[in-house]
């Protein structure tokens, strides 16, 4: 069975942890890089990363981009959503149907 988990800060993941979301703290990119690829290689299907660690390890998020799995999905952290999630979404909509239909 494939596994969920969120990479980043432990204020922006602790909640999850209630949800029965697996968390891994890390505070800065250097530290991160490790472990996404540890977590990539263990069955992780998906992961969150907030957008302050999937700043600074955007190569290697990208690494996976053309995976099956893990999906990596960036979402806001403790700060409030800093553009990244919603720009990696409208990439992929625009790789998905050929047009970025979310913009109006």
């Amino acid at each position: 069975m494939y596994k969920v988990g969120v990479l980043g800060d432990k204020e922006s993941v602790l909640g999850f942890k209630v949800l029965g979301i697996e968390t891994f703290i890390v505070d800065d990119a250097n530290l991160a890089r490790p472990v996404l690829r540890r977590i990539a290689r263990e069955g992780y299907a998906v992961i969150y990363v907030t957008e302050h660690i999937a700043r600074g390890i955007e190569e290697e998020i990208e690494s996976y981009k053309d995976s099956i799995t893990p999906a990596i999905i960036i979402i806001p952290g403790k700060g409030g959503p800093m553009g990244l999630g919603m720009m990696n979404l409208k990439h992929a909509v625009e790789r998905a149907v050929g047009a970025n239909i979310l913009d109006t």
